[in-house]
């Protein structure tokens, strides 16, 4: 399952608000266009985020200037432009920042060349975003057994990255491994991606789903109806502590309290080892009419009523039980084991 494609010098994405009623695939045509997709969540996902961002810098090429100076000040401003569109994924400004090097290390080169180099780099930027998740799952499926009962919450499988997903990567690598084991989806207010995306997702891939409440996940542990967790993450720092999506928390609290192993799984792209912790990881805030409402289609709420709307929370490492990467899983002490993996 593809979220974007990119052929001939064209991006199109598949318009993940308006799943899963219609799938509908939108074509973007310049830097504006790829800002307000990733601004509006029609492509999402940390990894996914990084990718299409790549792309966005290929395609808006021809429309930038044939003399070189002023090419590569469109260039950076372009990056610039990009990376004001969402602020926690890191792997946003990772891949921008990789393209950037190619460009600026390479700018003695003849602009023509340039060109064919940004295009070559955004294309080894989704490839290897396959391979990662390809990775990822071989690791994380070693955390499986027979039988389990696994909880992820938002979206973390093909639709927010260039293969299978994080997350939801093991999911799909212990169903094929073990047939019989069982998912259960949180439905991840306020925007729903685990019942939009998740659950559309794992039963296209005929993956045995049941979609909850997000507050029905303490009930399921306290029955004994879940063995494990896995969620994905868009940003880690040098000491463990993963930003996720709102609600990530909530569940790893509840997961240490009735003593269930709480896993993240990301790739090396969305480690931040510049920042010392989670408390430095920013924090995007969404709009009101996001909680007020259901998908602006609902009201639900007074039209006058304050919200708090952070689209992340972050997860201290001491309730992670481990970090599957795309280089094996890490145990604590994450801030030694992290930076010894990570730069191996």
């Amino acid at each position: 399952m593809n979220a974007i494609k990119f052929k001939n010098n064209c991006l199109f994405y598949l318009d993940q608000t308006q799943l899963p009623s219609k799938e509908v695939w939108r074509q973007c045509k310049n830097l504006r266009e790829g800002f307000t997709a990733i601004k509006q969540l029609r492509v999402r996902g940390a990894p996914l985020i990084g990718v299409f961002a790549a792309y966005c810098m290929a395609q808006a090429l021809a429309n930038f200037s044939h003399h070189k100076e002023q090419f590569l000040r469109q260039f950076k401003k372009g990056v610039r432009y990009l990376k004001q569109s969402r602020p926690t994924a890191v792997n946003l400004f990772w891949a921008l920042d990789r393209l950037e090097r190619v460009v600026f290390d390479n700018r003695e080169k003849p602009l023509s060349e340039i060109k064919r180099m940004i295009l070559r780099e955004a294309v080894a930027i989704h490839k290897q975003d396959l391979e990662l998740c390809r990775k990822m799952a071989e690791f994380g499926v070693k955390l499986v057994k027979k039988g389990d009962r696994i909880l992820t919450h938002c979206n973390a499988g093909s639709l927010a990255t260039g293969g299978d997903g994080t997350a939801v990567a093991v999911i799909y690598k212990a169903h094929k491994v073990y047939k019989d084991i069982k998912v259960y989806a949180d439905e991840t207010r306020p925007l729903l991606q685990g019942a939009r995306l998740t659950a559309w997702e794992l039963q296209k891939n005929k993956v045995p789903t049941t979609l909850i409440c997000d507050s029905m996940a303490a009930y399921l542990m306290q029955k004994g109806n879940i063995d494990k967790i896995f969620v994905g993450a868009d940003r880690i720092a040098s000491n463990g502590d993963a930003a996720n999506k709102i609600g990530t928390y909530n569940l790893a609290v509840i997961a240490r309290y009735h003593k269930l192993p709480f896993y993240v799984v990301a790739p090396f792209s969305t480690f931040d080892l510049a920042l010392e912790s989670g408390e430095q990881i920013p924090i995007e805030e969404r709009a009101d009419n996001e909680v007020r409402t259901v998908l602006n289609k609902l009201v639900i709420a007074p039209q006058d009523i304050s919200t708090a709307n952070p689209a992340f929370d972050v997860t201290p490492n001491k309730l992670i039980t481990a970090i599957v990467t795309d280089k094996g899983i890490i145990y604590p002490p994450f801030k030694k084991n992290i930076v010894k993996t990570i730069k191996s």
